[in-house]
This record gives C-alpha cells, sequence and structure tokens, in this order.
C-alpha cells in the first residue's frame, strides 16, 4: 500500500519587515528528491507554518511530500491473558480431643 511520507528538509524564517520567508537548504539533501517531468529535473517543495516556532526562531518548515510503498508491519503478538485459578477455600476442622483429668 502508498501513502505520502513527509521527508522534512529545512526550516526558515519571516525576513523583518518585508513578506519574505528565508530557508537555507543543503543541495544534497535536495537532489535526493528531485525528479523528471519532460525531460527537466525538477525538485517539488512545500513549506508549512510551525504552530511554534523552535529555539532558533524558525517559523516555517520544508519538506518533500512523496509517494512511498509503505512496508508491512506485522502486528506484534499479544500474549494471551493467563488464567487465574482459585485457590479453592478448604474449611480447616480442628480435631479437638477431650482429655479427662
Amino acid at each position: 500500500m502508498k501513502k505520502f511520507v513527509k521527508n522534512y528538509i529545512g526550516k526558515g524564517k519571516k525576513v523583518e519587515g518585508l513578506e519574505i520567508i528565508k530557508f537555507n537548504l543543503k543541495i544534497a539533501d535536495l537532489v535526493k528528491f528531485a525528479h523528471k517531468y519532460n525531460n527537466e529535473d525538477y525538485i517539488s517543495l512545500e513549506v508549512a507554518k510551525l504552530q511554534t516556532p523552535d529555539n532558533f526562531g524558525h517559523d516555517y518548515t520544508v519538506y518533500v511530500n512523496r509517494l512511498e510503498e509503505e512496508q508491512f508491519k506485522e502486528p506484534a503478538p499479544v500474549p494471551a491473558p493467563k488464567k487465574q485459578t482459585k485457590k479453592s477455600k478448604v474449611s480447616k476442622q480442628v480435631a479437638t480431643v477431650e482429655v479427662p483429668f
């Protein structure tokens, strides 16, 4: 089964006073996600705003969303519950012996 997988490749922040978001990305990361269309190389990126800025003040993230084959993971076996046996309550009978004096 195929599913979309987000491959995060960088983060960015808004340039103060402008409507620009600046990103610094590694070329080695970008080349991994290049694809051909009409004999031209392309890289399709998606940009999303983070819910909260990270420790470095980055407000945005960049990722490549790719359709990849999902590896089937066999579910872990669930151990069968142990049967609890009830200990039978045996009434202890104490034999009383009367000793005459």
